[in-house]
């Protein structure tokens, strides 16, 4: 059964994370080896006293708000960067599984900016909000696709440090206008979108959530502690970092952000990184909606291209359900991209499926069953 999963695509609110990497500094003589990926990945954790993922480590991120797509902007970008995409070049973007899910938001304002500028503008300015970093560049600066990773980009408090403690979207054009500078939206490079059903508000279908990676020189920061807070596992990690201290339930992940650790543990270095990201710039960002398969003793997380994956929207709502134990489920089936989740440290990862286009999938990941 297909159909629609909501009557209106603004029943899904509108989000968008940055996934900041950065390079290793030369090891000191206390940690004479590195991991083998030679970067690190900015986790922040969740306050407890949030609605949404309450103690969960995530990538910087947050909901966008109408300030983010403002005409405002326009001006800011002028005269180097011209509308409507200031040189981004042309929006793709492949389509989510199932019908019926927003493919765009409704420009309201003639004059608003297009999605993929306004969930950059939201990345940028959530992500100076939460982690203190400022991806800004000089106005008069020329474009110029960037032949090493990375902007040197303006952090601290300085000029923006009101606009970060009001926690107001739309204080933050004003400061970015009056130091001449403009959000660095094209260091910002599509990476994957997350469609996440919110069970706590029956009449918001739940989180369309792009993400985008930003590969940095330097890994300066200073975290809000509203938001966020300080605890172990805040702050630098590389994807085996993290997943270790995942495991050793230092830090809890949710299955997408797991997930995509596990899919940046296929880069070696920051600069292979980069240049998955230029490359593959041309393909667009991949849409994601995870459907639930409970069995007797878990719980799956259906991810398109599996086999038991179903494009049926009465699965938003309901969960998929087996007497069956996972393993016997494992047993009968070949073609996975799935998540076991056995426990809230625990979560094994199939991936058999082949990537389409020029995108990239994590490897297979099975936790020790002395784990389970």
């Amino acid at each position: 059964m297909n159909g629609s999963l909501r009557p209106h695509a603004s029943s899904w609110r509108r989000a968008a994370t940055v996934v900041l990497a950065a390079g290793w500094a030369r090891p000191s003589p206390a940690v004479p080896s590195l991991p083998p990926e030679g970067f690190r990945l900015l986790l922040l954790q969740r306050s407890g006293s949030q609605g949404f993922m309450p103690g969960a480590h995530v990538f910087p991120g947050g909901v966008q708000d109408t300030a983010d797509r403002s005409a405002d902007w326009l001006r800011l970008f002028a005269p180097h960067h011209r509308p409507p995409r200031f040189g981004l070049g042309p929006a793709r973007s492949r389509p989510a599984s199932f019908p019926g899910l927003p493919a765009a938001a409704a420009d309201g304002d003639a004059a608003a900016l297009p999605d993929d500028v306004a969930s950059r503008i939201c990345a940028i300015r959530e992500t100076f909000e939460e982690a203190g970093v400022a991806l800004l560049r000089p106005r008069a600066a020329l474009q110029r696709r960037p032949s090493c990773p990375g902007p040197r980009a303006a952090t601290g408090p300085g000029r923006l440090a009101s606009t970060r403690s009001a926690r107001d979207p739309r204080h933050f054009l004003r400061p970015v206008a009056h130091l001449t500078g403009t959000p660095r939206i094209w260091a910002l490079h599509d990476w994957r979108a997350w469609l996440i059903a919110d069970s706590r508000a029956p009449a918001v279908a739940g989180f369309d959530t792009p993400s985008f990676v930003c590969c940095r020189r330097n890994r300066a920061g200073y975290p809000d502690l509203t938001e966020v807070v300080s605890s172990p596992g805040t702050g630098w990690s590389s994807p085996s970092e993290a997943t270790e201290s995942f495991i050793s339930k230092e830090i809890w992940l949710a299955p997408p952000q797991f997930y995509e650790i596990r899919r940046l543990g296929n880069f070696s270095s920051l600069s292979d990184l980069h240049k998955f990201c230029l490359d593959g710039a041309s393909e667009g960002m991949e849409r994601m909606l995870p459907i639930t398969f409970v069995t007797a003793d878990a719980m799956l997380q259906l991810l398109p291209g599996d086999e038991l994956y179903l494009e049926d929207s009465e699965f938003l709502e309901t969960v998929m359900s087996s007497g069956k134990k996972t393993e016997e489920i494992m047993k009968e089936g070949k073609t996975f991209h799935r998540l076991v989740l056995h426990s809230r440290h625990v979560y094994n990862l199939h991936v058999t499926i082949q990537s389409k286009y020029k995108h990239v999938y994590p490897k297979t990941y099975v936790i020790s069953k002395s784990h389970l």
